[in-house]
């Protein structure tokens, strides 16, 4: 009679009652992306014609190297005018993204994703596995996650 193992077998219903919402299920999968080539003043378009404030940026491969948002296009246009230097002189996203970059896990609950946008101030957080770009998740999609729970647990 051999010992049995209690991590053989799961009730899978039991994780969804404890509340596993996770950064996948509200995680945006199809994002706008730049690349480091890419010109200021495409980014701004995009920005304003998608109405976003900001998105990853990607190599070849789908892997993320930075972020480029508005902020970083704003000090790109006030440096230029400062210094009287013509706006398209150092016009590359890859001079002006951000590089060091905070991402989330895909399996990480939508609650402790939460904790984790207050704790940073940011407003999105890029999703990646094994160093490629998955998808993003965003202060709003947190605020819908718990509109979808209340509205799932309060029936």
């Amino acid at each position: 009679m051999g010992i049995k193992s209690f991590q053989g077998k799961r009730d899978t219903s039991q994780g969804k009652e404890s509340v596993q919402i996770l950064v996948s299920d509200y995680m945006t999968k199809k994002l706008i992306t730049f690349k480091p080539e890419d010109s200021l003043d495409h980014v701004i378009h995009l920005l304003i014609s998608n109405k976003i404030s900001g998105g990853p940026v990607v190599n070849d491969q789908n892997e993320l190297i930075g972020i480029i948002s508005e902020t970083d296009c704003i000090k790109h246009i006030s440096e230029s005018k400062y210094y009287n230097m013509p706006s398209d002189s150092n016009n590359t996203v890859a001079k002006k993204m951000i590089t060091n970059v905070d991402t989330i896990d895909k399996d990480m609950n939508i609650f402790d994703a939460a904790t984790k946008f207050i704790n940073s101030k940011r407003r999105r957080f890029p999703v990646v596995e094994n160093g490629k770009l998955i998808g993003q998740i965003s202060q709003k999609d947190v605020l819908k996650a718990s509109l979808n729970f209340k509205a799932n647990t309060c029936k």
